[in-house]
């Protein structure tokens, strides 16, 4: 099975609605999409998080990103980086480097943040490190996308297809930040499948 990965970390639903476009717009373009989560980091040291998740996708693996095709990740924004979450997981995937089990594969980066100037775009670049570092090749979102010339009061970037929440907390994506996320997950997917059939680069 050809899929792309949308590894995500969610609490208030905003970062999974994203996900579920790009899933989406993954699935347009003929691949499958596979969403996984990461678990959230308690501040207490004794506490343990659950090996299967009690709600939502299924806690990510290392063997999930060595078989996906493409990858897309995506996170709230805390402060302008990437949540602390996401951060440990990454943190973790040094067998995979020096394998070099990432390297040429495509991968996006997407995000949500409760205000127009709460981090995103930090957000995003702080995730593009990890993947670069991986050797994966990084995948943005261009401006041939009507909604990023004319969104004014939402989310959008180059750098990939964010939410923003407003002071009501709304998880739900306006229709110009779904259609982002969609094209988002279509061109990666589009991208992965014309990798897959050749070398690796």
């Amino acid at each position: 099975m050809k899929f792309v990965l949308i590894l995500y970390y969610s609490q208030k639903g905003s970062v999974l609605g994203l996900a579920r476009q790009l899933a989406r717009g993954v699935e347009a373009a003929g691949a499958d999409a596979m969403l996984r989560t990461v678990p959230k980091i308690s501040a207490e040291c004794e506490a343990v998080a659950p090996t299967v998740p009690e709600a939502g996708a299924p806690y990510v693996t290392h063997e999930d990103l060595q078989r996906c095709i493409g990858l897309a990740v995506g996170s709230p924004s805390r402060f302008g980086n990437m949540a602390a979450a996401l951060k440990y997981f990454w943190d973790g995937t040094a067998t995979l480097w020096q394998n070099g089990a990432l390297v040429g594969k495509p991968a996006t980066v997407f995000g949500a943040s409760g205000s127009l100037h709460g981090g995103n775009e930090g957000t995003l670049l702080s995730m593009l490190p990890p993947l670069l570092h991986h050797g994966m090749l990084a995948v943005g979102l261009p401006y041939s996308e009507p909604d990023l010339l004319s969104i004014t009061r939402g989310g959008g970037t180059p750098y990939g297809a964010t939410h923003v929440s407003g002071s009501e907390g709304d998880p739900h994506p306006s229709g110009a930040e779904s259609r982002l996320a969609f094209a988002q997950g279509k061109r990666l997917a589009k991208i992965a499948l014309r990798l897959d059939e050749g070398p690796r680069v």
